[in-house]
């Protein structure tokens, strides 16, 4: 099974560049984040023609996510308040949050909050809104140990996934409360795909549209894929395909693969 992340910045906007991608990446899943289109608007028959199952939670010009499946889904669930019912209904008003079930294996794909600026409102959203997710995970791991986890995350967890020549003290996606509340998260038993298989620096899935960063490849790894320890054991390779950043008026963000093989 291959499950690929990726934020488009626009799905409508990066719609060719995503079916062509796809076209040659057959993946199981697409786990789309930033979508950025109401669901009834969203370019679904494109999939379709393609032969994937579209599943959409989105909202107009912000946010969004997206699972895009070979086979369909089973148990598709949108935001924290199906699994979490006391939960305020306020934390799925942005749509960052959709996973369903293939072959046993619960996938749940993430666009977590920005954050903006340290100590900033939003800042502290994200901070809440990652200890939201880990009561979320809590409940779902009652039901199924196998979950892979992925999507723009926002947080690049240690130093080696920063360029050296980008200033990371105090920088929002960097601060220690942000690693923190996700490493809280991880705890629960999930693992970090890429570097099961990787434990280099200098491999980046988000590069800043500005100072020429992607020229520079000033780049930072915010974009992940974690699973649970019986995936962890099955995954096979974990890999960042940089060749959509080069395209013409390109996502910000490239895609990330990870494979494991059948129980």
């Amino acid at each position: 099974m291959k499950i690929a992340t990726w934020n488009v910045n626009s799905v409508r906007t990066r719609l060719e560049q995503v079916i062509n991608w796809l076209r040659e990446n057959p993946v199981d899943v697409l786990c789309l984040q930033e979508t950025k289109v109401i669901d009834q608007d969203f370019p679904s028959i494109a999939f379709k023609e393609l032969g994937y199952y579209p599943y959409i939670s989105g909202q107009k010009s912000y946010n969004g996510v997206a699972l895009i499946s070979r086979q369909p889904l089973t148990d598709v669930i949108m935001g924290f308040s199906s699994i979490l019912p006391e939960l305020s209904s306020v934390w799925d008003e942005q749509k960052r949050v959709i996973s369903g079930i293939l072959e046993g294996v619960r996938i749940i794909n993430l666009y977590v909050p920005n954050g903006s600026s340290i100590g900033s409102e939003k800042y502290e959203y994200k901070l809440a809104w990652l200890k939201i997710l880990r009561e979320y995970l809590q409940v779902l791991l009652l039901s199924n140990p196998a979950i892979s986890m992925c999507g723009d995350f926002n947080i690049a967890l240690e130093d080696i996934d920063i360029n050296d020549k980008v200033k990371i003290d105090n920088h929002i996606m960097a601060s220690e409360l942000e690693r923190q509340a996700l490493r809280d998260v991880l705890s629960l038993g999930f693992a970090d795909a890429f570097r099961k298989f990787n434990t280099e620096g200098e491999n980046y899935s988000w590069w800043d549209y500005r100072t020429a960063a992607f020229k520079r490849n000033l780049g930072w790894r915010i974009d992940h894929h974690y699973l649970t320890p019986t995936l962890y054991e099955r995954a096979q390779s974990c890999i960042i395909d940089v060749a959509p950043r080069k395209l013409v008026q390109p996502s910000d963000h490239t895609p990330v693969i990870v494979e494991f093989n059948h129980s």
